[in-house]
């Protein structure tokens, strides 16, 4: 736990993470320190709590986990749809804002929060990009196995929800989803959406006729849409021999790629280096399986590259209903493939989706607007 000293009448909050240190940059991609950068800049003494587990409640989750999920794969996201390991940190984290003399905890997730509200000593407040429901409907391989088993994790998730004092949104579909699904009332859900991080805006020349194709990621190749991007790719190069692909993230996918023509891949690169690559490239090519949000499509709109990805999550949104980018309606390489080719042959509308898309994104993502929204709520309640 980390602490800075606050002034008088300074508003005090704590954030958590199941994954790490919120502080870290680290951590979730960065999200909770940027947002605690920028409430500190607004005046509010934000901390840190990360509670750990001992070695004996890892083996006894662990146990508990083989035997109510019968051997799904082992993580701390799996373990922690167990009651007891749930509770447990609930009442950690609870207890370690009272220690520092904070009544309000904004998670950032639920697997830490209390699935009731009878802690009335700690407002407990949560910011999230999905929820279980939504990541149930496009769950990846052999995902589905223990989601089908984990109907009480649903009714922990809808507990959490109901015992949180106020919600905070990515995006208004997650918003949807806690109303509809969960019942949650509308009045106690805020969208707040996201920032971007480093990302500098891009205002320079751009060549989209001849410029390559982009697909980025550090980690989950699959999932994040490699072999899907690759598919479709292959398809749309019969038809068009002179198009390219950069696939950068992680030096691993050079084995995955092999010597695929047209595909060049650069592993992993320096920030400065990406942010070159996302302002040369004619087109963000990354079709998600179930990326709730993807701070990808925002960075590269902020480089001015329009983005091709399914139409699902949190995609339709950022693109504004596929104003500045592509919606790509199924899995499917071949009707991803005919979208490639239709995007690639017409420079000019790239050129305005990317103009269109920067002012978009920049007009509405920013992590000075997610800690704007979230102290207005904080200091009316």
């Amino acid at each position: 736990m980390s602490a800075v000293t606050p002034g008088p009448g300074t508003l005090r909050i704590a954030l958590t993470s199941v994954f790490g240190d919120p502080l870290e940059a680290s951590t979730w991609s960065g999200a909770p320190a940027n947002l605690a950068n920028e409430l500190r800049a607004l005046g509010a003494d934000v901390l840190s709590i990360h509670p750990r587990s001992t070695r004996g409640h890892d083996l006894w989750d662990a146990l508990q986990h083989f035997i109510g999920l019968g051997g799904a794969p082992l993580n701390r996201e799996a373990t922690m749809r167990i009651p007891s390991a749930r509770a447990r940190r609930a009442l950690a984290v609870s207890q370690a804002a009272l220690r520092l003399g904070v009544d309000r905890v904004l998670h950032t997730g639920t697997l830490d929060m209390p699935a009731d509200a009878s802690d009335r000593a700690v407002r407990h407040y949560l910011y999230c990009d999905h929820t279980w429901d939504l990541a149930k409907r496009y769950a990846v391989r052999g995902r589905q196995r223990s989601a089908g088993r984990a109907e009480p994790f649903e009714e922990l998730e809808r507990s959490a929800y109901a015992a949180c004092q106020h919600i905070f949104t990515f995006g208004g579909y997650v918003r949807d989803n806690l109303v509809d699904h969960y019942g949650i009332s509308p009045d106690r859900v805020t969208v707040v959406g996201s920032g971007m991080g480093r990302i500098r805006p891009y205002d320079g020349p751009k060549d989209y006729a001849h410029g390559a194709m982009l697909f980025i990621a550090k980690h989950l190749f699959t999932e994040k849409g490699g072999q899907l991007a690759l598919k479709a790719f292959r398809i749309a190069r019969r038809r068009r021999p002179d198009l390219r692909l950069i696939v950068v993230g992680n030096d691993r996918w050079r084995s995955l790629v092999g010597a695929e023509p047209g595909v060049h891949v650069v592993g992993h690169v320096p920030w400065d280096a990406l942010e070159e690559l996302l302002r040369s490239a004619a087109l963000l090519l990354q079709p998600m399986f179930n990326d709730p949000w993807g701070q990808v499509y925002l960075e590269a709109l902020a480089s001015r590259t329009p983005v091709i990805g399914l139409d699902r999550n949190g995609l339709p949104e950022i693109t504004d209903g596929g104003r500045h980018g592509f919606l790509v309606p199924v899995a499917d390489p071949v009707v991803l493939a005919e979208t490639i080719i239709d995007a690639m042959a017409d420079p000019d509308r790239l050129a305005a989706m990317g103009e269109s898309g920067q002012r978009h994104v920049l007009s509405r993502y920013s992590w000075r607007r997610v800690a704007d929204s979230i102290s207005r709520t904080f200091t009316t309640q």
